[in-house]
Formats: C-alpha cells, structure tokens, sequence
C-alpha cells in the first residue's frame, strides 16, 4: 500500500488529469490524499450559492474517488502571484511531512492557468530528496483547457514520457467530471465529455491500451 498525494489549483483538474490513474491507485489499495489549493468566496464576488455548490461538489467528487483525505489552502481562485510561492512552500512541506507520500501528482509547470504555474513551482520545492525522501515519484499531468492553450516554448512543452492505463477506470473518471457540471460544456469546448474521453482514447493508442491518462515524469528514485 502507497501514500499517494494529487494537487489541484482548482476542483476539476486532479479529474481531468488523473482521474483514471487515482481511482486506480485506489482499486490497488493504496491510500489517496486530495490537496486543493484555491477556494471560491463571496468576498472574491461569488454568489453565495456558487460557493455552497463548490463545497457539495469537492465532496461528492471525494465520495466517489474514495479519497482518504481533503486538504483546502484556501486561496483566493486566479490571485495567485509570484510571491504567493514562498507563502505556499511551508504549506505543502507540513502537509506532505504529515501524509509523507511515496507519489506526487501535480499540474504541468508550463499551463496557461498562473495558478497551476506558482502551484507547480511551490510543490517541486518540496520534493528534494534529502529533505523528503519517502518521496520516490514525481509526475506532472496534463490538464485539457491549460495544457494545450499554453505557448508552445520548446523549453517549456508538455512531453508525456509515462501513461497509464484506465481502461477500467474511464467511466468513474467521466462520472466524477460530471459532477462539476458548470466546468463542462459541448464540444467543442475543450472540457466536454467527448473531449475528455477523447483525449484518454489518444493516450490510450499510444500506449497500446483503450483509454490512458499521460504523465510527464520529473522524477523516480528506486529504493
């Protein structure tokens, strides 16, 4: 059994980029720690029903992945900027020192979202081996509406060099995204069912299996 830990900026993207691959982490027995990293409030000038609906929606979503724990930082949605990083850093180093996970799941550095770039850049502070080393894997997942609307930097591209098949897990990955039913819209919206179901039929051929879930791994220390 491993301690797994899944990083969002927002609800919906740990879904959309791996969604498949934890409720299979979840089928092996293996314990599953949500972190999320933004909030929606009525100060930010969300209704207050926008707020109740994204409370029940995190825990419906956490009902049915089966997670063994939520975490909220609680952080103003889209207001995260470069010096939130060194305020964000000894969040996660006390959280992941209390979970101490074997695999971390965070989004690609190079999104088009701010937020998932200050996240990424804060969590890979706390993935260096002498400090942490029950961490042995750390993989970015692609997140559809940030991944591939991010500039095309050489230097920055996602390359998925890890997949993972969810062929028996794609239908709790589209049940789950269906809770966050104002997240989704008709193709071609790029967070329409059919684009997500898509995208796994993509992988999936590319790793020889019916749906994948893509990885790019920046590290894995075999102990």
């Amino acid at each position: 059994m491993a301690k797994i830990v899944v990083i969002s900026a927002h609800p919906d993207d740990e879904i959309l980029g791996c969604g498949g691959t934890l409720a299979k982490h979840k089928a092996n027995g293996d314990e599953v720690f949500w972190i999320i990293v933004t909030a929606v409030t009525e100060e930010q000038g969300f209704a207050k029903e926008r707020v109740q609906s994204r409370a029940e929606e995190i825990n419906k979503v956490a009902k049915l992945m089966k997670f063994d724990a939520v975490y909220q930082l609680n952080y103003p949605t889209m207001s995260l900027v470069s010096a939130t990083i060194n305020e964000m850093i000894p969040k996660f180093s006390k959280l992941f020192f209390e979970i101490k996970p074997e695999t971390v799941y965070v989004m690609n550095r190079s999104d088009a979202h701010s937020d998932h770039r200050h996240i990424f850049d804060a969590v890979s502070a706390c993935t260096k081996s002498f400090r942490y080393p029950f961490i042995k894997k750390f993989l970015m997942y692609e997140c559809l509406s940030e991944t591939e609307f991010a500039p095309a930097l050489n230097e920055r591209v996602f390359l998925p060099n890890y997949f993972v098949d969810i062929s028996d897990f794609m239908k709790i990955k589209l049940d789950a995204m269906k809770i966050y039913e104002s997240e989704i819209g008709e193709h071609p919206f790029p967070r329409s069912l059919r684009n997500i179901e898509a995208l796994a039929v993509y992988r999936g051929a590319s790793a020889g299996v019916e749906y994948a879930e893509a990885f790019q791994l920046l590290k894995l220390i075999d102990k």
